[in-house]
C-alpha cells in the first residue's frame, strides 16, 4: 500500500457532500474521521427535496461531469433496498417553447411534453426520468455505509482549518455554508429555501416550474409524504418559516396539482443552500503544511453533484499526498 493510502483524512461536514466524500475516501484506503457541528437529521441536507437536477450550480462544463457520474450512482442505488433512492418521472414546465437543456444527455428518457399533457397556461415542458432521493432515509444509509467501512464521526464545531490540520495531514472542507468562513471565502452566501411537507403524496410525478413571475414551484412526491416548494432567497439567513410564504407555496403547487390542498400539512422547514458564483473543488497547500481539499458552494445541487465531486476529491487527495512523498 502506498504511503498516501494510509494517510488520515478529516472531513469537515456531515451532510451529503461530507458523507459521500468520506465513503469514497475509505474505499480508497484512507483512514477517515468526519467532524461536524450538526449530524443528520439536523443538517441542511435533510431539508432538501432532493431530485437529481443541477440547480444553481456552476461552471456548467464541470457540473456536467460531476452530475453525470452522480446520476449513474443514484441509478444503481435505486435498485438497492433501504437507500431511499427511487426513480420518478419529472416534468419541468415553461411559459414558452424552450430548447433542450444543457444537461439533457445526463438523464434518461428525455422528451418534450405533448400539447395535451401541458397544464393550462404552459407552452412547453421537459419530461424525463430522474432519481428522487428521500433525504432522511438516504443520509442514514450513508452514515451506516461510512461506519461499516471503518469511518469515525465526531460531533463538535470546527472553528478553524488550523485546528483540524493539527490532527490530520489532509482535510476535506465540506462544511456547506460554514465552509466559507473556514476558508475565509466571502463569496459564499445563503440561498434560503422554505418548504411545506404534506402527506399523503398527491401525485407520483415530480413537477418543477422556475418561473420568476410566478415564483419557484416544485412538487416532490416521496414514499409516504411530499415536499412542496419553494424559495431561493439570496442573502437571507433566516431559518424561521414564514406563513405567508408557506401559503404562497401551497397556492402555486395547487395550480399544478389541485389535490395538494386536500393533504395534511406535516411541517414547515427552512434550509440555507450554500451559494457561490462557482463550486469550489480544488486542493490547497495550507500554510501549516497540510493539504486542504475544498468541496463547497454547490448551491441547490449538492445532492446532484455529490458522487462526482466525491470521486474528484479522492483524486485530489491522492495527487496532493503523492507530491508530498516525492
Amino acid at each position: 500500500m502506498h504511503a498516501q493510502d494510509t494517510a488520515t483524512v478529516t472531513v469537515i461536514g456531515c451532510g451529503v457532500s461530507g458523507l459521500s466524500c468520506g465513503i469514497r475516501l475509505l474505499e480508497a484506503g484512507y483512514k477517515v474521521t468526519i467532524r461536524a457541528r450538526d449530524l443528520p437529521p439536523d443538517t441542511t441536507s435533510n431539508v432538501a427535496a432532493a431530485i437529481w437536477y443541477p440547480y444553481r450550480a456552476w461552471p456548467v462544463e464541470r457540473v456536467v461531469g460531476w452530475g453525470q457520474r452522480s446520476f449513474q450512482v443514484f441509478n444503481e442505488l435505486a435498485g438497492v433496498p433501504g437507500t431511499g433512492v427511487m426513480l420518478r418521472e419529472a416534468v419541468e414546465l415553461f411559459d414558452r417553447p424552450t430548447p433542450d437543456p444543457w444537461w439533457r444527455e445526463c438523464v434518461h428518457h428525455f422528451r418534450h411534453a405533448d400539447p395535451d399533457e401541458l397544464p393550462p397556461g404552459y407552452a412547453d415542458a421537459f419530461v424525463f426520468q430522474t432519481p428522487l432521493i428521500e433525504m432522511p432515509v438516504y443520509l442514514q444509509y450513508l452514515m451506516q455505509q461510512f461506519r461499516e467501512r471503518g469511518g469515525w464521526i465526531v460531533q463538535g464545531e470546527v472553528r478553524s482549518l488550523h485546528e483540524v490540520l493539527a490532527e490530520s495531514t489532509i482535510v476535506v472542507n465540506c462544511a456547506g455554508l460554514g465552509a466559507g468562513s473556514l476558508a475565509k471565502d466571502d463569496s459564499v452566501y445563503p440561498i434560503r429555501g422554505q418548504i411545506v411537507r404534506i402527506e399523503p403524496p398527491p401525485t407520483a410525478v415530480v413537477y418543477l416550474d422556475e418561473s420568476q413571475e410566478r415564483g419557484l414551484t416544485y412538487i416532490v412526491p416521496r414514499s409516504t409524504d411530499c415536499i412542496l416548494g419553494g424559495t431561493a432567497q439570496e442573502g437571507d439567513w433566516s431559518l424561521q418559516p414564514d406563513m405567508h410564504t408557506a401559503m404562497a407555496i401551497m397556492r402555486r403547487a395547487a395550480r399544478l396539482v389541485p389535490q395538494v390542498l386536500q393533504c395534511r400539512v406535516v411541517e414547515h422547514r427552512v434550509g440555507l443552500r450554500p451559494g457561490r458564483p462557482t463550486v469550489r473543488l480544488e486542493a490547497e497547500k495550507h500554510p501549516d503544511g497540510g493539504l486542504v481539499v475544498h468541496n463547497y458552494g454547490h448551491g441547490g445541487a449538492g445532492v446532484t453533484l455529490s458522487w462526482g465531486c466525491a470521486e474528484e476529491v479522492v483524486a485530489l487527495c491522492k495527487e496532493g499526498a503523492g507530491k508530498r512523498h516525492e
